[in-house]
């Protein structure tokens, strides 16, 4: 059954607030799904990239390139799989495509996707998070606006708070 693995979308966050989620998310490495529009496997989207109904996930331990990367720009939305929750490479891919290759779309975390760790992916260049079915839609909004300042910098704020400080004139 080439759709076995064919999920429906999960909860999901889109710049702080719940979207409605027409992608399914197709874990199935070896068949297209039927169904449209569908993330699907890097392999299977490199193979098909020319199909609009198809996105890429990328698993986490995906070497981004930028042969790559080039191709992933004709995408208008990645996913980036956290296959436990301890797995922090898909924070360092979403920072690499927002800042070293410029990728405007959307980079959707999915996976192990945890309330906890929201604030920091979206610091990270994630503007979509499919969250885990055992986590709580109002917890994850009160988790994206959590902490009102960051010391580092982010994709959100390029300044860390000393520079900041400093700037403004003000002593740290």
């Amino acid at each position: 059954m080439p759709d076995q693995q064919l999920t429906l979308a999960q909860t999901l966050l889109k710049l702080g607030e719940p979207e409605t989620d027409t992608w399914s998310l197709s874990r199935d490495s070896e068949t297209l799904p039927q169904a449209r529009p569908a993330i699907v496997p890097l392999t299977l989207w490199l193979d098909a990239s020319d199909d609009d109904g198809l996105a890429p996930w990328l698993p986490s331990d995906t070497e981004l390139n930028g042969e790559l990367a080039e191709k992933l720009m004709a995408s208008p939305r990645i996913a980036i799989d956290f296959p436990a929750f301890t797995d922090g490479r898909g924070y360092t891919l979403a920072r690499l495509l927002r800042e070293r290759y410029g990728y405007q779309g959307e980079i959707r975390a999915i996976g192990d996707v945890l309330v906890d760790q929201l604030y920091y992916m979206s610091r990270c260049g994630f503007d979509a998070l499919a969250l885990r079915d055992d986590q709580r839609l109002d917890d994850a909004q009160r988790a994206l606006g959590a902490f009102s300042v960051s010391y580092q910098p982010g994709v959100d704020t390029q300044e860390a708070l000393f520079e900041r400080r400093l700037r403004e004139g003000n002593q740290p």
